[in-house]
């Protein structure tokens, strides 16, 4: 009985040994997965907040996006309307270029008769008088027509106001009847 006892007793301490092992080893798992989970625990709430910093700078480049496309329309409205005065100012500047090309044959003109008259001045000298009141007269013409087409743009923007004038006033009569 003894022997058997004391066989029961190893079994038992032996049992009690591997249980210990495997509790040890149960308890290590235990600890290894607890520190997994406060690492996964760790790495998602960096994620999280790494999640927060990107959806707070794609809101905000959101909002630059909106304010940017506002900006670009009032761009292309402001050029839209730069365009309109800058064909209008073309406009008039073809005119204007017309005008002094005019104003440039008739002096290339007027030149030409001068040193047609400068060479003819050898041969006479009343002959020279005369042409030399005509290039006068020829100057005082083109300043008169200088001073004409001064006057004439002036006519023409004093006429572009009075319409826009007379425009407003209909637009407000318009207004007023309705």
């Amino acid at each position: 009985m003894k022997k058997v006892l004391l066989e029961m007793e190893d079994q038992k301490n032996s049992y009690e040994q591997k249980a210990k092992e495997s509790l040890q080893k149960v308890l290590e798992e235990k600890m290894n997965a607890e520190q997994q989970l406060q690492s996964t625990q760790r790495s998602l709430a960096l994620a999280e907040q790494k999640c927060e910093e990107w959806r707070s700078q794609y809101e905000a480049l959101k909002e630059d996006w909106r304010t940017l496309g506002s900006q670009h329309r009032e761009l292309e409205s402001q050029l839209n309307v730069l365009q309109s005065k800058l064909q209008g100012a073309d406009s008039r500047d073809l005119q204007m270029n017309q005008a002094l090309r005019f104003l440039e044959n008739e002096h290339q003109e007027l030149q030409a008769k001068i040193e047609c008259l400068q060479g003819d001045r050898d041969l006479c000298s009343l002959d020279t008088q005369d042409l030399q009141d005509q290039l006068k007269r020829s100057e005082s013409e083109k300043l008169t027509l200088v001073t004409r087409v001064q006057q004439l743009q002036s006519l023409l923007q004093n006429q572009s106001l009075q319409l826009q004038e007379q425009e407003k006033l209909l637009t407000k009569k318009g207004q007023q009847i309705y």
